[in-house]
């Protein structure tokens, strides 16, 4: 079966699940496994340079929303047409995360093939595991699929356990920086699940940008810095614009040095099987909690 995966979440999936030898093509952001990756056809660009833009621009750009108006990227379609895909993997769940279902479907619609299209949208962390089945079973490996989605389940319910009775900090997670905006859909259930109480976004939920104000006087003892599409790097290089805000010192996480910057696109932004390594790690930073692999600096790093 040949697979061409528009979302990087889409291929982690695959890869989750033992196929991405049968990837024949990728986006531009589709990073891991790199290993596995390695000459799988791109089909995807990026409309806007983002390492030279700021947080600020790249809003500006795509509408002033991190969630909707245009979409950061274009379609080769040619070279989608002559991968001569049999399954293509996209979503319809934001509209600059990635190449969205409209142009993907009109694409495929010229193609002289049976190619099938399935679009990803989940809202929720159950939502994520169970699109772990559809595509499983859509690939032909429900079995493998249903295993691995158990084996995610009993990590998840690893974290609950080893976080159970604690006190429940209050916790803000950032998924972008300027304007500030809350991480939602998973992300509160991934702080739910590692013993935290999300502040500023309801689980499954779109957000909006929310003010500093808001933020203030929500009062976070922890907070979380985990951009959209943004690896620590590239975060810390804008740290300015939360330690420059009126009263940063003061907030709670501030004062108490629970501050995290997290990889993002690896297990929060993406709704891909990385995400329950999020709660993993979420379960070290908030309670010290060993559940899983050790965190590296890689995953989690104290904010400057």
């Amino acid at each position: 079966m040949r697979i061409v995966s528009l979302l990087p979440a889409a291929t982690d999936i695959v890869a989750e699940l033992g196929l991405a030898a049968r990837l024949v093509g990728r986006t531009h952001e589709c990073d891991w496994p790199a290993d596995q990756l390695e000459g799988v056809p791109v089909v995807t660009a990026a409309d806007l340079d983002q390492d030279r833009l700021s947080s600020r621009e790249i809003s500006d750009a795509v509408g002033g929303s991190a969630h909707s108006g245009s979409s950061l990227y274009t379609l080769d379609t040619d070279a989608l047409a002559a991968l001569r895909p049999e399954v293509v993997l996209t979503q319809d769940l934001c509209e600059v995360c990635a190449v969205s279902y409209a142009p993907v479907s009109r694409a495929v619609r010229l193609l002289d093939a049976e190619t099938r299209v399935l679009s990803l949208e989940p809202r929720t962390l159950d939502d994520v595991l169970t699109n772990l089945v559809t595509v499983g079973e859509l690939l032909g490996v429900r079995e493998t699929a249903e295993r691995r989605r158990g084996e995610l389940l009993d990590r998840l319910a690893a974290v609950r356990a080893a976080v159970a009775g604690r006190p429940r900090p209050r916790v803000v997670a950032v998924e972008w920086l300027d304007p500030l905006w809350p991480a939602g859909h998973w992300v509160p259930e991934q702080i739910t699940a590692a013993g935290g109480e999300p502040l500023l976004a309801e689980p499954g939920a779109h957000t909006r940008p929310m003010t500093w104000e808001a933020v203030r006087a929500a009062a976070p003892e922890v907070l979380l810095v985990l951009p959209c599409g943004f690896p620590p790097e590239r975060t810390l290089a804008e740290a300015e614009l939360l330690t420059g805000l009126p009263g940063w010192a003061a907030l709670p996480a501030v004062r108490a040095g629970r501050v995290w910057v997290l990889d993002g696109p690896a297990y929060f932004n993406r709704p891909g099987p990385r995400v329950v390594r999020g709660a993993e790690v979420l379960a070290r930073l908030l309670h010290g909690a060993r559940v899983g692999a050790p965190v590296t600096a890689d995953e989690a790093r104290p904010f400057p």
